[in-house]
């Protein structure tokens, strides 16, 4: 005698629970491993504020050529602020105001540049830190847009932007002063 498989009736269908167990053990490991990129923000911090500063540097140039004036970048490690003086503390009169009519107005940068959100100032996020090679504290573009540091020439800048294992960097080249 042979046994006989018994057959599906027609309209039967599903999955077998060895199938169905196995689907949710891949899903489970492949959820844990985009929760850990999904809550880590350092990943996105540093090439966020590295954005940020091309843009406020780029602005810079650009009203320096349009208003036919010297326009200061001043980079002190917590924030990337314009101003049209070359002092470390901008006065409230030589700020270049932001270009939409205010700065991004989170809390770290409202506390980084003087609870102004109307100046063209960006302070770094939590966890993010910034240096410049060479290390500089403030350089300046010429009404032609043209770089320079103290009335002097001005070498390419490199500045490395920092978030936990993640970094991104932004440079000011000479002469041109292409922020890229």
């Amino acid at each position: 005698m042979s046994k006989q498989v018994p057959r599906q009736r027609s309209g039967q269908q599903g999955f077998t629970l060895v199938e169905l167990i196995t689907v949710m053990v891949i899903v489970g490991i492949l959820g844990a491993a985009a929760a850990t990129r999904w809550f880590d923000r350092a990943g996105y911090d540093a090439p966020a504020f590295t954005e940020q500063a091309k843009a406020l540097i780029r602005y810079g140039q650009k009203v320096a050529v349009a208003q036919n004036r010297s326009v200061f970048v001043r980079l002190d490690g917590a924030s990337v602020a314009l101003c049209f003086a070359d002092a470390a503390a901008c006065p409230v009169n030589r700020r270049v105001p932001a270009a939409s009519g205010s700065n991004s107005g989170e809390k770290t940068t409202l506390n980084r540049c003087d609870q102004s959100a109307i100046w063209a100032c960006e302070g770094t996020l939590g966890g993010v830190s910034y240096v410049t090679s060479p290390a500089t504290a403030m350089f300046s573009f010429d009404s032609l847009g043209r770089p320079g540091v103290g009335g002097a020439g001005f070498s390419k800048m490199t500045m490395t932007v920092k978030a936990g294992a993640n970094s991104a960097s932004l440079v000011v080249e000479a002469e041109t002063g292409y922020v890229h």
